[in-house]
């Protein structure tokens, strides 16, 4: 090692060393450290819990069902029929739509159908544990057409494997997240092309294990602005018109919205929303209002190709003796989805964090007057009809 390395060690070391044993902070941040890693070590057993709880409840299962598949058995009709239309409600979009008859291993089924889930439902009902023989008499209809049983309904993908759900079982996730970081080790242990690739497979596996969303919502690729949601309910003493009219007057958001750098509202309901975001990164798009209702609901969505894709919604509700209830449901999709997100709030950025305190703020401005954003401000200056109004045309 050269002395250049010996010297950045020791000056990082002793700078790490300061930061512990700061006289006026240190026992503090020790004590936090502490309590974060006090927390990891009860979430990691709570886990290791639950994943020995789903393995044996999965191993039982096997168990018997391979038990049941070996060994003869003789159902009755009223059996065999709850079993079938268990069955057709995971293969089929009409499952109502569909008659079913048992007697005695031979189970007739009629109906209209549409003709694309013929194939999927009879493979899935001859797998049925107690089904001999079928008698189809399926109507197979191309299209829904004007049909009344074939109206509505969700389309259903039948018994999918376990890694290609949206949501993995507790043992799935946790051999997906050792698969990951050996996977990772592996890649970072290899020289060349391969290791790249390796490494970033781990990882991905390992935060898809560990996180439980899809692949393309942590990378934020084809899921629009619903990457990430958040929600929120806070209660307001202030009458439902003024804090509804308050929520309107969006350029106004700066001054108690911290992150929030400007807003310019136009006529036609679109608005251009600048943001700092992590490292003092400016973002910037146009929104558009999507739905409003006086003193009920108001919705926005950022508009087609915007450099963050975002949209929100907020109920109003008359609590009663002037206060009002707010729901508030944002969503987005920063760069690089849920994992830029979390790297995000390794630089300080956490967007929870932030709607957290901006509510707090307003809270504050409606019942007290004042309250800090980029400034001091009151309240009368941001109620539109009190204050002044500034539209862009």
């Amino acid at each position: 090692m050269t002395r250049a390395a010996w010297a950045l060690g020791g000056v990082g070391l002793g700078a790490g060393l300061m930061y512990w044993a700061d006289p006026r902070n240190g026992r503090w941040r020790r004590a936090l450290v502490r309590e974060k890693a006090w927390h990891v070590l009860c979430g990691v057993g709570d886990g290791l819990e639950v994943v020995a709880r789903d393995m044996a409840h999965r191993s039982r299962g096997l168990f018997f069902e391979l038990r049941g598949r070996l060994q003869a058995e003789d159902v009755d009709d009223v059996t065999l029929e709850a079993r079938v239309r268990s069955a057709l409600g995971r293969v089929c979009s009409h499952p109502g739509a569909i008659r079913v008859a048992c007697d005695h291993g031979t189970v007739a089924m009629a109906g209209p159908i549409l003709a694309s889930e013929v194939k999927l439902v009879l493979a899935r009902i001859r797998k049925v544990r107690g089904v001999l023989e079928i008698d189809d008499a399926l109507e197979a209809h191309t299209e829904a057409g004007s049909h009344p049983d074939l109206q509505g309904g969700v389309s259903r993908l039948g018994d999918r494997p376990e890694l290609l759900q949206h949501h993995w079982s507790p043992t799935a996730r946790f051999i997906a997240g050792l698969g990951g970081v050996g996977l990772l080790g592996y890649g970072l242990s290899r020289r060349g092309g391969l290791r790249p690739l390796l490494a970033g497979a781990g990882l991905l596996l390992g935060l898809r294990g560990v996180m439980n969303l899809e692949l393309k919502r942590l990378m934020g690729v084809g899921v629009g602005p619903m990457a990430l949601s958040f929600q929120k309910d806070i209660c307001v003493n202030a009458p439902v018109n003024e804090v509804f009219a308050f929520w309107q007057a969006m350029h106004n958001f700066p001054r108690f919205m911290s992150h929030v750098e400007d807003v310019r509202m136009f006529k036609d309901g679109h608005s251009h929303w600048k943001v700092r975001g992590p490292a003092g990164i400016i973002f910037e798009w146009d929104a558009v209002i999507t739905r409003i209702e006086s003193g009920r609901l108001l919705a926005w969505r950022s508009v087609e190709g915007a450099m963050v894709e975002n949209e929100g919604i907020i109920r109003f509700e008359d609590a009663g003796e002037g206060r009002t209830r707010l729901d508030i449901r944002l969503s987005y999709n920063p760069p690089a989805g849920v994992i830029g997100h979390a790297f995000a709030k390794l630089l300080g950025a956490d967007p929870k964090k932030q709607m957290d305190d901006d509510l707090l703020r307003l809270k504050s401005l409606l019942e007290l007057g004042k309250a800090t954003g980029h400034e001091h401000v009151k309240r009368d200056e941001l109620v539109p009809g009190r204050g002044v109004e500034t539209w862009v045309y």
